[in-house]
């Protein structure tokens, strides 16, 4: 396994939560992480801390683990990301790990999915910016292999949606498990449907970890050819009425 060097003024694991959050004989075992890696503004978390404490909810008793990353200085967040990764084998073992961004760290989810650990990736809003151009387009061969959800506000006048649907369609040439919904009418936080945001991600985060199963829809995304998988809507509503 290839190993990233501790970025300068290191980053850190934030508080476990979810498996290993109990005490004495309560805990579980843990068999899967999940990695929240943060935008680029602390005042603009975006759907993430409900991210958290859903998986903590909702995975816990199947063995899994959220950690937000907390950046630090001299590295790129890329780089930090797969800092974190090898932080996560380190602790718990060779299980699989999910990077799950938004805004600059869906970005940089997508970029350190090469890391060996890494079974799945969940970027939100991802910032590709500059990353996007014909001219030097961002790379998707590190995604090989992997299963990968990109989610999307219809309305996002900060991240080009449409961006990430070129980025989507590329890496689904090299990666058929690849998805991205739409979320229409919401901007770049995704806080008009975030409850919608949360339960889509939470499902494909356990399917991807942990059962590899998933809810209809997602099956049906990752099934469909392009551009229809690619530009699934999210419904409203969605995870009510989930059955696994």
């Amino acid at each position: 396994m290839a190993q990233h060097a501790p970025p300068v003024r290191g980053a850190r694991l934030g508080r476990a939560a979810g498996a290993r959050t109990g005490s004495g004989s309560t805990e579980s075992p843990v068999n899967g992480v999940v990695l929240l890696l943060p935008g680029a503004s602390r005042f603009s978390p975006g759907p993430l801390r409900p991210l958290g404490r859903a998986l903590a909810r909702a995975g816990g008793t199947e063995g899994l683990v959220a950690h937000t990353v907390i950046h630090g200085g001299g590295a790129s967040r890329e780089e930090q990301a797969g800092w974190a990764a090898d932080e996560a084998v380190r602790r718990y073992g060779d299980v699989p790990v999910c990077l799950a961004g938004y805004g600059a760290g869906g970005l940089a989810a997508l970029r350190a999915a090469g890391h060996a650990a890494v079974n799945s990736v969940v970027s939100l809003a991802p910032c590709l910016g500059d990353a996007a151009a014909a001219d030097s387009p961002e790379p998707v061969k590190q995604l090989s292999g992997r299963q990968v959800l990109i989610v999307h506000g219809t309305n996002d006048a900060r991240s080009d949606p449409e961006a990430s649907f070129q980025l989507a369609a590329r890496a689904k040439k090299a990666n058929r498990s690849t998805c991205r919904f739409e979320v229409h009418s919401d901007g770049h936080g995704l806080r008009e449907h975030q409850p919608e945001v949360v339960a889509l991600a939470v499902d494909f985060v356990l399917g991807a970890v942990c059962s590899g199963r998933y809810s209809r829809p997602v099956t049906d995304a990752l099934a469909a050819p392009p551009p229809l998988g690619l530009r699934m809507p999210l419904a409203s509503g969605y995870g009510r009425s989930l059955r696994r």
